[in-house]
């Protein structure tokens, strides 16, 4: 499953596959992964379009996309799965790689801070 879009112009992350760790464990409903990299594309789209000009004006980017999770965190355990330790672990990377990608060096406990994963 890939998750490169081409309305993501960064090169690392249009190539780069989200949730990788999850896509490859059969614990997390491969549907509910999908919407989770969605999230994340549009966290990219969004940052892309908007330019936030500092840390503050990208963690309101990065706490919509975590409410989003919060949400999809839900469904996962609709389908007795959960937003656990390697799925907290994996979204977590990929937020921190997603604003590092774009120049910003801020703690992944703030990017993700409204999180209830």
């Amino acid at each position: 499953m890939t998750t490169a879009s081409p309305s993501v112009s960064h090169a690392q992350l249009q190539s780069h596959e989200f949730l990788a760790d999850m896509v490859q464990d059969e614990y997390f409903p491969p549907a509910l992964v999908a919407q989770g990299q969605q999230i994340l594309l549009r966290l990219c789209e969004r940052i892309e379009r908007e330019r936030p000009a500092d840390g503050a004006a990208l963690m309101a980017l990065t706490h919509a996309a975590t409410l989003e999770f919060n949400v999809l965190g839900e469904a996962f355990e609709a389908q007795d799965s959960e937003l656990e330790t390697a799925a907290r672990e994996n979204i977590g990377a990929d937020f921190e790689l997603i604003a590092r990608s774009y120049g910003f060096d801020v703690d992944v406990d703030d990017l993700t801070s409204p999180r209830e994963w």
